[in-house]
């Protein structure tokens, strides 16, 4: 090989190596951003996720009303806040009411299986539900019981140590109400703001596409907006008919409780098998208070809205939104919670979605390009 051809070559090869080591570090520095600020990433896809479900209103309501966008997406929010308003006021005792009694009766129902599990001599030590040194006191002892400590004044250290105890559990819960409250003004304020001007956005991130590549990102961020926007339609019919259906239900049979116990069925039906399975295991525990046949009968429903959601509502609601595998999608559920918790299971879905997508707009790409005369 000539002198000239061996230098270009190594050439390149530097080259290579040093736009792949680039591209490897630039890769780790990504996934460790990532790692390291999943959840406010979650936060904001929750608010784009909003966007995209109130931007689908707004064109589905332009089809029967033509109105500017601005006009239609404050009709839609003026709706969805009466409703939610209306909820609030006219039911927000009962709701109240029958949250602190579900509550009180999941507690006493957990600790009458564990009773139960532990008379056929099963272990339950590893779920203990209550306070070890509560039930350690409360266990009975055969040692000589020690005399009964005098009434002293409790000393300036005690006092200081039981202050700061308190001061500490309640700065935790108030920062804990105001994380919740302030995430919950954050995903709706970055809803509004992506459902306001999509095409803002929009035209934005195409931008930042380099221009080769411009074209092609144009059809994936087109399909994928498509297909969050059908799938979240779909997805809230199915929410709405999974909450008036177990509400129903429960109220017939008899559990108290069942507007309360509706409204969570439908809250988990946003998140696909796993959701479903904490619904009917919460129902099934309400219900166990009002007697083996009521709750022989709320499993009953339980199965039977499972069915309606799994084979007649997900079918013809849902059959042109997604379609991906459940055992694929139950896997990326368990790993997306196992590593992110509660933001990665209520997102594993439409995480998935974008996912699939991409994936197959490039298989189509690539089979196109194979198939291609020469």
């Amino acid at each position: 090989m000539p002198v000239d051809d061996r230098r270009s070559a190594r050439s390149d090869l530097a080259w290579a190596i040093s736009v792949g080591g680039i591209g490897v570090i630039g890769f780790a520095a990504l996934l460790l951003f990532a790692w390291s600020f999943a959840a406010t990433l979650f936060l904001i896809f929750a608010g784009m996720l909003l966007g995209v479900a109130l931007n689908a209103m707004t064109n589905l309501l332009g089809r029967v009303i033509r109105l500017p966008h601005a006009l239609r997406l404050t009709v839609v929010c003026l709706v969805l806040a009466g409703l939610l308003s209306g909820v609030v006021f006219l039911g927000g005792s009962t709701i109240a009411k029958q949250a602190t009694a579900l509550s009180a009766t999941i507690k006493s129902q957990l600790v009458t299986v564990k009773a139960f599990l532990e008379r056929n001599g099963i272990d339950t030590s590893y779920f203990e539900l209550g306070n070890p040194a509560a039930n350690a006191s409360s266990t009975p002892s055969t040692e000589t019981p020690a005399p009964a400590p005098t009434r002293n004044l409790p000393s300036a250290g005690a006092i200081a140590s039981s202050g700061g105890a308190i001061v500490s559990q309640t700065f935790k819960l108030l920062l804990g109400t105001v994380s919740a409250v302030g995430n919950f003004f954050i995903v709706l304020f970055l809803g509004l703001t992506f459902a306001a001007q999509p095409s803002v956005y929009r035209n934005g991130l195409l931008f930042l596409t380099p221009a080769k590549h411009r074209a092609r990102t144009t059809i994936i961020v087109d399909r994928i907006s498509d297909t969050l926007e059908r799938w979240l339609i779909a997805q809230i019919l199915t929410m709405t008919a999974v909450f008036l259906v177990t509400w129903i239900g429960l109220a017939l049979i008899g559990i108290q409780s069942s507007f309360i116990l509706g409204i969570q069925a439908g809250l988990l039906a946003f998140i696909p098998t796993v959701g479903a399975l904490l619904a009917g295991l919460i129902v099934v525990l309400a219900s166990l208070a009002s007697g083996w046949v009521a709750a022989l009968s709320a499993f009953i429903l339980f199965l039977g809205v499972h069915a309606l959601e799994s084979y007649v509502l997900t079918p013809i609601i849902q059959r042109q939104a997604l379609d991906i595998p459940p055992a694929t999608l139950f896997a990326f559920q368990i790993l997306l919670g196992v590593v992110f918790g509660i933001w990665g299971l209520a997102l594993a879905l439409p995480l998935m979605a974008i996912a699939k997508v991409t994936i197959d707009y490039f298989k189509a790409a690539g089979t196109s390009r194979e198939t291609a005369p020469n």
